[in-house]
């Protein structure tokens, strides 16, 4: 599942090395449409869904991070 992620974090903000990076939005790396971008991604190929409860930065700083809202949203 990790790597089904970050190819669509690559395919989505092309020249972010999502493997290395753990503060994606700290560092300014993903902006607000970024956000809304690999939400939508995220959401059509995980069949899961995302609430705007959901879209706080911890949750998008990392693939970790991203990985574990995905399974706490599959439950």
């Amino acid at each position: 599942m990790k790597e089904k992620l970050i190819d669509l974090l690559s395919d989505t903000c092309p020249g972010i090395d999502f493997e290395k990076e753990t503060a994606l939005i700290d560092d300014g790396l993903l902006e607000s449409l970024d956000i809304v971008a690999i939400v939508t991604e995220i959401m059509d190929a995980f069949d899961v869904v995302i609430t705007v409860d959901d879209l706080l930065p911890e949750n998008f700083n990392s693939v970790d991070a991203m990985l574990a809202l995905i399974e706490q949203r599959r439950k």
